[in-house]
């Protein structure tokens, strides 16, 4: 066969089996995009150990767990907290029939090693190496000794991002509970923001943003709630306090919620009567680089270059020195995940856009001694550039609080 038709060959059956992955019901589909980066990571199973993971595979909300993935079948091992839950993750018709439910005798690292004895199999195993310790790896590969002393050969292999990435473009369902959960947290956003009242302390004001965030139909906040106020609010992830917030005052209202698993994530920045040019000065700024962020957004664009978009916008109001964190990440089972919308040469991976993303745009600035602004919505990358999915205004003028 000569190259070009080599070529080809290989399109269609790459064609193919997209087509038969993209035709399976959800959790066995994403299973399949796993099993298809097996090769590129140069290993023969996966052990999944991260919670997040673990739900993203099977549906089950556990703390703690295992799930083997192999070539043709899959293992979860779960204590006896989850065995109910696993069982119904797995009786759902089609989704996971390839997988048995095995229950940790001993401890979870010995079952593991059981079950590669009585199956025989094992080769080259991905342990996820950001959500394993070194002395949980020492641990697991000591009790895989008794595995190879039986003569089937297990190697573990530190991975990373294997699931994470096929994590990063969500499919139709999470979108849409994502678009569930932006539209409730909107709501709790336009109550928050009459929360912040002359004589409240930050306290006060976080826990009626938190029952606002329950009553709103979500499991929990997915993060402590931020109310930042005055000098406070000079510090992006300050904590709660008893300040008092007081005429004047610049509070940074930053809060999110776990609505089905899934995190979103939004910041308002209000002002206490009476208004300040100086905070006004920060303010325009901060909202003219959120703009220019959201506009940037698009299937193709590097996440740096979101990024350089605020910045830009920062540096022609001479604040480019005063925005202190990256304009933001991914957000799914996780409030804190890929992609990263950060300058480029980070740890993180700087990779172009692609429809079914969904993270935050969260420009800020940060004067120490004065306070602080920081406005934060969720995006998701379209076909067609950005939907934005929070629904808030922007401009604190409406919300005035104490006016």
């Amino acid at each position: 066969m000569r190259a070009g038709d080599r070529g080809a060959a290989n399109a269609a059956s790459r064609a193919q089996r997209q087509l038969r992955v993209s035709s399976l019901p959800p959790y066995a589909r994403r299973i399949a995009r796993i099993r298809s980066s097996f090769a590129e990571a140069g290993i023969e199973a996966l052990l999944v150990t991260h919670p997040a993971n673990l739900r993203y595979l099977t549906g089950l909300d556990a703390t703690m767990g295992m799930l083997l993935v192999e070539a043709t079948a899959c293992t979860l091992i779960v204590d006896g907290r989850y065995l109910t839950a696993a069982r119904g993750c797995v009786g759902r018709a089609g989704e996971l029939r390839q997988t048995t439910i095995t229950p940790v005798e001993g401890s979870y690292e010995g079952t593991l090693a059981a079950v590669l004895r009585r199956t025989g199999r094992g080769g080259r195993v991905g342990v996820e190496s950001t959500a394993m310790t070194l002395a949980a790896f020492r641990h697991l590969d000591r009790a895989l000794e008794s595995v190879r002393s039986s003569g089937a050969a297990v190697e573990l292999v530190p991975v990373e991002r294997v699931v994470e990435a096929a994590r990063v473009v969500k499919d139709s369902g999470e979108i849409e509970t994502l678009r569930e959960a932006a539209v409730r947290l909107s709501a709790v956003a336009r109550e928050a923001v009459a929360l912040a009242r002359a004589g409240r302390t930050e306290r006060d004001v976080a826990t009626d943003i938190d029952a606002a965030i329950r009553g709103a139909g979500f499991t929990k906040p997915a993060f402590d709630t931020i109310v930042a106020s005055g000098p406070n609010s000079a510090l992006p992830h300050a904590r709660l306090g008893d300040r008092m917030l007081r005429p004047g005052d610049g509070v940074v209202l930053d809060f999110g919620g776990v609505y089905d698993g899934y995190c979103v994530d939004l910041t308002r920045t209000v002002q206490v009567a009476p208004a300040s040019a100086a905070f006004r000065r920060l303010f325009d700024a901060v909202s003219e680089a959120h703009a220019a962020a959201i506009a940037a957004v698009r299937p193709g664009v590097l996440g740096s270059e979101v990024d350089s978009a605020a910045r830009d916008a920062l540096a022609r109001h001479g604040l480019a020195d005063a925005f202190l964190h990256g304009t933001g990440h991914g957000l799914g089972l996780e409030v804190h995940e890929e992609p990263r919308i950060s300058k480029a040469g980070t740890a993180h991976p700087d990779e172009p856009l692609k429809p079914g993303m969904v993270f935050t745009i969260e420009p800020g600035v940060y004067v120490e001694g004065f306070g602080g602004v920081r406005i934060e919505d969720d995006v998701l990358v379209s076909e067609q550039g950005c939907e934005v999915l929070t629904d808030v205004p922007v401009d604190p003028a409406p919300f005035l609080a104490g006016a």
